[in-house]
């Protein structure tokens, strides 16, 4: 087992290029995971870690046995809790990301009721609408909405969030309400920083996609402030419909373009290439997924 935990505390480290992070994933002191380190170190005879008070890399050496020790330690992983759910059912922490407003009004009441199938999982849930990076944070599932920017994590879809352009009835009145999808071109639009192409909205029309160019003094990065400036008369609003929903329904906001849907963001499920994909994590995904009211437009 004291070569298991070498091998993990040296993995841990490389992966997160920190021996604090590592210790915390480990659940021991820092100090510890230090001497795993250089007992491996001692043990193979070689120099696995360039360490600085600032930074840590791998060396040569270190990047082989990074590259060969990954696969044992899941391997060793996945037999343990094979052998633990046949015995007993899920139990450990999740450690989620999401966006604020998703993650109340949509992600929360999917994750009490898997926590109900679940009593012995712990769920840590943390709202931001910035990009947290999830593997410094020691994150084991993100969820995130529009396109997919970090080809460094494995993403898995979990529907499509549909999406609305809308203003307030103040707005139209005194701009005037455009017709088509092109006449944006004309108007002051709130742009969503979390994307890609903020300036491209895009929709289909006439069964084929076309990106039409948009522009605004606004720039939000989460879409329950778009929809509240959008309510406010100040500008027009590509917004997830669960934002927006109550102020149509109230009249508070007007849909444009019915007959030219703004395409849907996709909803997916990002998590670390190089970690071991627990059964609990697996198992929660699979419930995302097979949930729908998820991704639904509450019609």
């Amino acid at each position: 087992m004291d070569k298991i935990d070498r091998m993990r505390a040296f993995a841990l480290v490389a992966q997160n290029a920190s021996f604090t992070v590592a210790a915390q994933r480990m659940g021991r002191s820092a100090r510890l995971v230090s001497k795993y380190v250089a007992d491996l170190e001692n043990a193979l005879g070689v120099q696995l870690l360039n360490r600085t008070t600032r930074s840590v890399a791998l060396t040569d050496a270190g990047a082989t046995y990074l590259a060969l020790c990954e696969p044992l330690l899941d391997g060793f992983d996945e037999l343990e809790e094979r052998v633990r759910n046949e015995q007993a059912s899920l139990r450990g922490v999740i450690h989620i990301s999401a966006p604020t407003g998703f993650g109340t009004s949509r992600l929360a009441p999917s994750l009490a009721r898997f926590g109900a199938k679940h009593p012995n999982v712990e769920l840590d849930l943390q709202f931001s609408d910035r990009r947290v990076s999830v593997v410094e944070e020691g994150i084991d599932l993100a969820i995130r909405i529009g396109p997919m920017r970090d080809s460094s994590l494995k993403i898995r879809q979990l529907g499509r969030m549909p999406m609305v352009v809308c203003a307030a009835p103040a707005y139209l009145e005194r701009v005037g309400t455009p017709a088509h999808p092109r006449s944006l071109a004309d108007h002051e639009c709130i742009l969503d920083s979390n994307m890609t192409e903020p300036t491209a909205w895009r929709f289909r029309i006439n069964g084929k996609e076309e990106a039409m160019q948009v522009n605004g003094r606004f720039r939000m990065s989460a879409p329950a402030g778009s929809a509240s400036i959008a309510a406010a008369g100040a500008a027009i609003a590509r917004c997830p419909v669960y934002t927006v929903a109550d102020a149509l329904k109230l009249g508070e906001l007007v849909e444009l373009f019915t007959e030219y849907r703004v395409l849907p963001y996709v909803v997916a499920a990002l998590f670390p290439q190089n970690r071991h994909l627990t059964t609990r994590v697996r198992t929660l995904i699979d419930h995302l997924a097979s949930d729908p009211t998820l991704c639904s437009d509450g019609e």
